[in-house]
């Protein structure tokens, strides 16, 4: 028997807001099967799917069978998130690269465009999976009510409300809240580590100043002395000189 979904507060977050403002640079671009009347259009759909769901897709990524199925009007936008959702590019990815919870987070913020509720959100979903597995999880993720009255059958989901009109800066997008990786993964595979402490830039000490031996600043003012167009005295003239008797050669008899 499968233990139901657990309830959770839906507390309030930007998704939940509705917007009143005019759109501008800063709002999400909308993409949807509906309003396509080329080709063009369907491939930018296609190109922001994967941006959505994988951030990146290289070519050994794509999913070449479902993007015939969309052009051809076979499935539907939904249809395609799913089998992106369900691939094994999503799967060695997310699943297998994180925690149950971490999985659920990521899965949420890419599938429903909006950050997970709290740790009992997390917790519910995650009883999911791991009593449904990855299909049962994605299929009551695109099967809910929250993902059918946002995006229905042929609009892409996307980050709802990233910024407000109120606030100077909006949402971090969601690649960069959570990225791909964990923390113990980007240690393993040896990704770069930014630190910025949030204060002033510290001034170097009068020993880090110090020049070492051989530094250019030690030359820099006999460089500037050096005249480019000054000539040696006693040097020859390079006008005029045939350079053709001056290279030996070899006479043969």
């Amino acid at each position: 028997m499968a233990i139901p979904l657990l309830t959770y507060a839906p507390v309030t977050r930007n998704a939940r807001v509705k917007g009143y403002e005019i759109a501008g640079d800063d709002q999400p671009r909308i993409y949807s099967a509906e309003s396509l009347l080329s080709t063009s259009k369907m491939q930018e759909l296609i190109e922001a799917a994967y941006r959505q769901i994988f951030f990146h897709a290289f070519k050994r990524d794509r999913e070449i069978f479902l993007e015939s199925q969309l052009r051809n009007g076979q499935i539907t936008v939904r249809d395609f998130v799913r089998g992106l959702l369900l691939s094994e590019t999503y799967r060695s990815s997310f699943y297998e690269k994180n925690s149950n919870y971490r999985f659920v987070e990521q899965t949420v913020q890419r599938a429903l465009g909006r950050d997970v509720y709290g740790e009992d959100e997390k917790i519910a979903w995650s009883i999911v999976v791991a009593t449904k597995g990855i299909q049962g999880f994605v299929d009551a993720l695109l099967d809910s009510d929250e993902y059918l009255d946002n995006f229905g059958e042929d609009i892409l989901p996307y980050q709802r409300r990233r910024s407000l009109p109120g606030r100077a800066e909006g949402e971090k997008p969601f690649n960069l809240q959570s990225p791909r990786y964990d923390e113990y993964h980007r240690n393993v595979l040896g990704f770069p580590k930014a630190v910025f402490t949030g204060g002033p830039a510290s001034s170097f000490s009068s020993r880090q100043r110090r020049l070492g031996a051989g530094s250019p600043s030690y030359f820099l003012d006999m460089a500037r002395s050096v005249s480019a167009g000054s000539r040696g005295a006693g040097a020859p003239a390079l006008q005029g000189l045939d350079y053709m008797r001056k290279v030996p050669y070899r006479k043969v008899t």
